[in-house]
């Protein structure tokens, strides 16, 4: 009887548990092609090892400043590929650092329109609201 080996690593609960990350999104990465397909041990569960997990993380704190799926994987391509530069980097995160920018405009917009609204309210009990009528006002322009 021969000896079988196990891949070395760790399950999806403890990768998941180590970067924060919900199973059902580390799934979703492999299926996508952001993380590579998981060895399986002899029962079929995957197994993750150090590489894998440190992939894991960048994808993560890549999406947590707001990069797209995309501009990672574009991200994650020059890394394997082993070519990449400084500047392929700073252009995408440029690029991105602009969207940013001018989403974070659009949401003082959206302050400053809520907040003009909202004094218009005095929160009174009656069913007529500065608030509401300034809404249809705004659809119907």
């Amino acid at each position: 009887m021969g000896v079988t080996t196990r891949p070395a690593g760790r399950g999806i609960g403890a990768l998941s548990k180590r970067t924060g990350c919900n199973v059902e999104t580390i799934r979703y990465y492999e299926r996508i092609g952001l993380l590579p397909a998981a060895a399986r041990s002899d029962g079929g569960h995957r197994l993750y090892g150090e590489a894998e997990s440190r992939r894991l993380g960048f994808i993560r704190r890549t999406r947590e400043l707001g990069f797209t799926l995309d501009q990672v994987r574009t991200l994650l391509k020059l890394v394997d590929g082993g070519r990449y530069t400084c500047a392929q980097v700073k252009r995408i995160t440029v690029h991105h650092l602009d969207e940013v920018r001018r989403k974070v405009a659009d949401l003082r917009k959206i302050e400053r329109v809520l907040a003009e609204m909202a004094a218009q309210c005095d929160g009174g009990t009656v069913p007529k609201c500065p608030v509401i009528d300034a809404l249809f006002d705004r659809v119907a322009r």
